[in-house]
């Protein structure tokens, strides 16, 4: 399976102070999406607090978390952001995606929206 990267931008919840546009990867294994502390800060997103997160290789890491607006695929949503180390290839979780109703297709690895985003 192959790595599927798309369009991002993120800004503050009230859309001032700039915008952080890059090449997100979707990571179907992650839930929260990060982004490079620098360019959080750059924009105005502070962060509200830290949590511990599982990496990928079983380490835990603590990282401090903000909220911020994540625009992609022609639509918008917002969510938690985490201030991710210098370096970090920014990350586009599955929350964000099922908040627009989007899913990986494998057999083309691109972004598909779901025909109804499911209440249940």
């Amino acid at each position: 399976m192959g790595l599927t990267h798309i369009d991002v931008t993120l800004a503050q919840l009230t859309g001032a102070n700039g915008r952080y546009k890059s090449k997100f990867l979707v990571d179907t294994g992650s839930t929260q999406t990060m982004a490079p502390a620098s360019e959080l800060e750059r924009i105005g997103i502070t962060p509200v607090g830290t949590r511990i997160y599982e990496l990928a290789d079983g380490t835990r890491q603590e990282y401090s978390f903000g909220f911020a607006r994540i625009e992609f695929f022609n639509g918008v949503t917002v969510g938690h952001v985490i201030f991710g180390p210098e370096g970090t290839e920014p990350l586009l979780g599955v929350i964000a995606l099922d908040h627009l109703g989007l899913v990986v297709d494998p057999l083309t690895q691109s972004l598909k929206r779901l025909p109804a985003i499911p209440l249940k």
